[in-house]
């Protein structure tokens, strides 16, 4: 193997690194994803054609000299203007052209933001009313489910979709601004102050994708994780129908002395539990907390130790976060506070 097949074949891991992970824009499991697969597969393409083209000069400037001058000066073979034309001119022109064209028509994938909501999805698009509104948060995602039957379902971080079908998604922010990216799903779409953003997602199968928000907002910015689930739209139904619930009533001595807790304590003036006397809309609705499979914006495992840990000092697991440091329960509180939450499902 030649010293520039070797080399490209050392760069090979570098761009094969995570494309076989969920968070990925190589993973491509919805139609905006394959677009840019595509064209991210054909640039790196030509990438490597400009390694080895590079490479080649390369060598030719550091081979050492084996013969007189003469035999290095330049030969006049004829046609010189015309070999720098072609090679420097029209055919970079040609590259660029096509992938000018192939930008454009990604575009039409993508939305942009427009007055009062206007999308470039098509014109179908452009006419229908969000399904989801999601309004990003330092560092936490608020999901509501919109229609006239689903108004109440509340979520956080951990967001649901059907598959194989689009779904249109408002992006609002509550703070600064944050960016929306699901690499498998689709491409970024920021989230400014004061302004609207849409995005059109569809997930060609069930599963789970991973997300980022993909925009620098703070201190806690690389823990503003998102786990998007899609799931066969039966599946979906049957989670929005038991999201739309008030939250469980505890049926034990132990959850119902955890709910206790958790209205007399400071956790009300954040927090909601629809069906209780919780009402607080300044963090993550808790209404279902227990069917969530993470906590802390999916960058922790929905648990006892994690919930504990969070709910006492959630500042050693996410510096800086809204979430305060609470002291006031004991052991017997806080494992009953913990079962009570876990039972929300």
């Amino acid at each position: 193997m030649g010293r520039a097949a070797k080399f490209v074949a050392s760069l090979l891991p570098l761009f094969l690194a995570g494309c076989a992970t969920v968070q990925s824009t190589s993973n491509a499991h919805g139609p905006a994803a394959h677009s840019i697969a595509r064209l991210s597969s054909a640039l790196t393409i030509t990438f490597v054609i400009t390694i080895l083209i590079m490479w080649a000069l390369l060598a030719i400037a550091l081979k050492k000299n084996r013969g007189s001058l003469k035999e290095h000066m330049p030969i006049d073979v004829g046609g010189g203007q015309a070999w720098v034309a072609i090679g420097g001119i029209a055919i970079p022109f040609l590259v660029l052209s096509v992938f000018f064209f192939l930008g454009l028509d990604l575009l039409t994938t993508f939305p942009i933001h427009g007055d009062h909501g206007a999308m470039n999805m098509g014109a179908a698009a452009a006419k229908s009313k969000p399904d989801i509104l999601i309004i990003g948060h330092q560092w936490w995602w608020e999901v509501h489910y919109l229609g006239a039957a689903n108004q109440q379902v509340i979520t956080a971080n951990e967001i649901h979709i059907p598959a194989h079908r689009p779904v249109n998604i408002e992006l609002r922010s509550a703070d600064v601004i944050h960016s929306f990216w699901v690499p498998s799903l689709h491409g970024k779409v920021d989230l400014i102050p004061g302004d609207v953003n849409f995005i059109r997602i569809e997930a060609s199968q069930p599963g789970d994708y991973v997300g980022q928000c993909a925009e620098y907002c703070g201190s806690q910015h690389a823990n503003m994780h998102i786990l998007l689930v899609a799931q066969e739209p039966a599946a979906f139904n049957q989670w929005l129908a038991n999201q739309a619930r008030p939250g469980v009533e505890p049926t034990n001595p132990e959850t119902m002395q955890g709910q206790q807790a958790f209205l007399d304590g400071p956790c009300t003036k954040c927090h909601t539990v629809r069906g209780t006397a919780a009402a607080g809309r300044f963090g993550p609705d808790l209404t279902h907390i227990g069917s969530r499979k993470e906590i802390g914006a999916d960058s922790f495992p929905n648990n006892d130790g994690y919930l504990e840990g969070w709910i006492t000092n959630a500042q050693s697991l996410k510096p800086g976060c809204k979430m305060p440091k609470i002291t006031q329960y004991n052991g017997t509180q806080l494992r009953s506070l913990v079962a009570y939450l876990r039972q929300l499902q």
